[in-house]
């Protein structure tokens, strides 16, 4: 099941100029409900003093924007102090950044980089760009719109400029990469393939010196969805409000805990079926509401979940509501959890404790943590 969210999905081939040493280029990507960021990052000069600048301009873009600033007011900042540190000594950085909406807008910001390529289905050309002047210098700046047949290739002045002074007098520029890219395309290359073929063939140019090379590649696809709804709201008059709400969400529909499935099988005109025989003897067995996908046990069902889900889906011996959980959270690229804050009495006796089971105020938190690790974009919601 697949919804109107787009989930961008990132490729990335890089190397050092010289083997063994670090890159002085940074790529980051961060996922948030506002939408999807790209950084790529080019340290001045090689190596670890390169990688280090270009790690600090990545990391402060990123926390200027969680920070709240917009878009061109987090690059204004960075600039103005790139124009300041234009030194080898310093930890200067070229970057271009790209904030992709879930609707598939992007909006990028290039400095001393190279534009990015948008790559169709047998195309692909640099985006489109217009002079900005932020800190007292010019900034290239460019809007479209993807669809789930277009990506975005990102790449430092390593891609652009291979081959400079030999092969080719000026470098291989953007456009010489647009018409390779584009050329890959006709011939049947997947979207996928396209940085390691735009990689290969830039070492290849660099028939002497070299650079350190960095090309990312953003494709827009349909995203899976999973809307995880768990515990009562705090305040009984809102339990229609937040039902109503967690059943309008598009994508997967789960419910954890007993007294949640009342409360939304209540708000359906529904009732609640108990897993008749279940195969576990381990995990609580499911509930069942119909037009809900699963239904589970709560802060149990949760915790095991935690504990399971880094495990390889087939060594599950078998099937329950835990197991059918972790396979859903899995294959998710967004999960929308609420978290109803309504006291359950059941969590305050000891024996909860004795057995190692955490609330679901803590386990929720510990597993929307591990959810974002595995790249996904995970969305919490307390009511």
């Amino acid at each position: 099941m697949t919804s109107g969210y787009l989930h961008v999905e990132t490729e990335l081939r890089q190397s050092p100029k010289r083997a063994g040493s670090l890159c002085g280029d940074v790529f980051l990507c961060e996922r948030t409900a506002a939408g999807t960021t790209l950084v790529c990052a080019d340290g001045i000069g090689s190596g670890p003093h390169a990688h280090i600048a270009a790690r600090m301009c990545a990391t402060r873009l990123l926390e200027l924007l969680r920070l709240g600033f917009s878009l061109r007011r987090a690059v204004h900042l960075v600039v103005e102090t790139m124009e300041r540190w234009r030194d080898i000594s310093k930890p200067y950085t070229a970057f271009s950044i790209a904030r992709i909406l879930g609707n598939g807008n992007a909006t990028i910001l290039a400095y001393e980089a190279p534009l990015p390529l948008v790559v169709g289905r047998q195309r692909a050309e640099p985006v489109v760009s217009r002079p900005l002047e932020l800190a007292g210098t010019l900034v290239d700046e460019s809007q479209c719109s993807l669809d789930t047949t277009e990506s975005l290739l990102m790449m430092t002045d390593g891609i652009t400029q291979a081959g400079i002074g030999s092969s080719l007098p000026h470098g291989w520029q953007t456009g010489g990469v647009a018409g390779y890219v584009s050329n890959c395309l006709r011939q049947g290359a997947g979207h996928d393939e396209i940085p390691d073929c735009v990689h290969r063939e830039a070492r290849r140019l660099w028939t002497r010196g070299g650079d350190d090379c960095t090309v990312a590649l953003a494709r827009c696809r349909a995203g899976i969805v999973v809307n995880l709804l768990t515990g009562p709201p705090a305040n009984r008059q809102a339990d229609d409000e937040v039902v109503a709400r967690f059943l309008q969400s598009e994508g997967f529909k789960v419910v954890c805990g007993g007294k949640t499935a009342e409360v939304v099988a209540r708000h359906l005109g529904k009732t609640v079926r108990l897993e008749r025989a279940p195969q576990s003897l381990i995990a609580p067995p499911r509930y069942g509401i119909d037009g809900i996908d699963l239904v589970t046990e709560g802060a149990v069902t949760l915790n095991q979940v935690f504990n399971l889900l880094d495990e390889d889906i087939a060594r599950f011996k078998e099937e329950s509501g835990v197991t059918e959980l972790c396979s859903l959270l899995n294959v998710a690229d967004r999960v929308n959890m609420t978290l109803g804050t309504a006291h359950n009495a059941a969590t305050d006796d000891v024996a909860f404790r004795q057995r190692g089971i955490l609330t679901r105020s803590k386990i929720v938190p510990l597993l929307a943590d591990r959810l974002r690790t595995a790249g996904k974009l995970v969305v919490v919601d307390e009511v």
